[in-house]
Parts: structure tokens; sequence; C-alpha cells
């Protein structure tokens, strides 16, 4: 069961730091499920009920022009340093010209996450963590947190894009992917590069609860296409990319005004 409030014990906090230090020396780190499990205080349970999320997801009409299958949703919330949770007014997604080659200064529409996504205490619990990392590539005030639970998917016919971008940034401070399901995939390698190509790390994200995270500041990243491991079945990736951007003073006098 999760529990937030007793989730940072003394191993935990440890891990956390681990994490940061990692961040600053690599530009990138997988943290485990046990530890990603330690870290927000979550049991298998708590895993499970959480994946059901992705069973009520929306097509992505915007990756369906260019040949991809994907389900997702969309959210945006502030984070402050006491770990205060905020919702933002429900708007169109939008990413910086420079970092989304496919969708130049298109503003998209997604359905916005279900309320029972946004009260589960694991989104709860990891989003705060994922704060209190972030802390070593910038001392904010108050985080831009944008959450998109995506599920891709492969047929023997169509390969499943999880970045149809290609190597890209999101423009933001921190960005991270967390497994949530694989069934019947094989592929969809993840790789970090700093800007010249030079490998930071690659990992194939296999288990729910393994969780990868990037200084989108220094790197770049990418995906490979998944594909069904059985051509008669389709097959799927069920991830959750959470973006933390701290935000700058105009932005939240312009909040406040």
């Amino acid at each position: 069961m999760v529990d937030i409030a007793g989730a940072q014990t003394e191993k935990s906090a440890g891990e956390v730091a681990e994490a940061r230090q990692a961040l600053l020396s690599r530009r990138a780190h997988v943290m485990r499920p046990a530890t990603l499990s330690r870290c927000v205080g979550a049991d298998e349970e708590d895993w499970r009920h959480f994946a059901s999320h992705w069973e009520d997801l929306a097509a992505d009409g915007y990756a369906a022009r260019h040949g991809t299958h994907r389900l997702r949703r969309y959210g945006h919330f502030l984070l402050d340093r006491t770990g205060t949770l905020r919702p933002m007014p429900h708007l169109a997604f939008a990413q910086p010209e420079e970092t989304n080659r496919l969708h130049v200064g298109e503003d998209r529409h997604f359905e916005p996450l279900t309320d029972a996504f946004v009260a589960d205490p694991l989104f709860k619990g990891l989003t705060r963590m994922l704060g209190q990392v972030a802390t070593c590539l910038h001392d904010a005030d108050e985080w831009s947190v944008k959450v998109h639970p995506f599920r891709v998917v492969a047929s023997a016919d169509a390969d499943g894009q999880p970045t149809p971008e290609g190597r890209h940034r999101d423009g933001v401070t921190l960005v991270t992917s967390l497994m949530i399901g694989r069934e019947n995939a094989v592929g969809g390698q993840s790789t970090v590069t700093e800007p010249d190509g030079t490998q930071v790390l690659a990992t194939t994200l296999h288990e729910r609860g393994t969780l990868l995270l990037g200084d989108d500041r220094a790197t770049l990243h990418e995906v490979d296409p998944v594909r069904p491991a059985d051509g008669t079945r389709p097959a799927r990736r069920d991830v959750l990319v959470t973006t933390l951007t701290a935000r700058r003073n105009a932005e939240r006098d312009a909040q406040v005004g």
C-alpha cells in the first residue's frame, strides 16, 4: 500500500541522493523497480492498480497521421518545494519548435487525465519524488510538471513508434520514462546521447517500475520501434512520460497576475 508520508526512509532518501548524483555526473540514470518502490512507498498491488489506468487511454490522432498507433492522455500540474501538487487548466500541449520536428508550431489537444489517475497515491508519490530528484539540476521553488501516459501498439505489418520524431529533446529540465507494462513486444530500446551523438546510456525498459531519468538540457533521447514477438497478435508498450521544467520568476509573476 502506498505510504506517501513514510516513503522517505533513510535508505530511500539515500537512493534519491544516488539518482541526483548520477544525473549530475552522467546526465542519465536508471532506477530499478525495487528502488523506486521503496522511494515512493509502493507495493505490487499499488503497481497493478496504477497500471489499470492504461486501459482508459484515448486515441492519439496526431500520431496516426504518421502511421503510429498510439493511445494517450495528458495533464499539467505545478509542484512546489513542499510537495504540493496543483492541477493547471487543461489546455493544448505545445512543444518548442526545435524539439519536435513532426508538429512544428502545432497545438495538440489530448484528452485529460482521468480523475482516478490524478487521485492515485502512486502518481502523487512518484511526482513528488521526481521533484526531489530534479533539485540537483535546478534549485527551483516551483516546477511545471507535464504528464503523459502512453500506449504504443504494434502489429505484424506496422511497427510501434514510441518516438516517431527520432532523437530529440523535450525542451524541459528533467525528462523521465517509467515502464508500466509490455506484452508480446520486442525492441523498444531507449538511448540517451550527448548533442554530438556520443552515447550516454542505452537500456530496454522491461520490468514494471523501471524508471529512466535524463537531464534534458544536456542530452537527447529516442526509443527504437516496437514489434510483436508473435506476429499473429498485437504488441503493446505502456509507459508514463513525466517532464519537469523549472519555472522562472516571470512565469510565476504572470500566474499570480
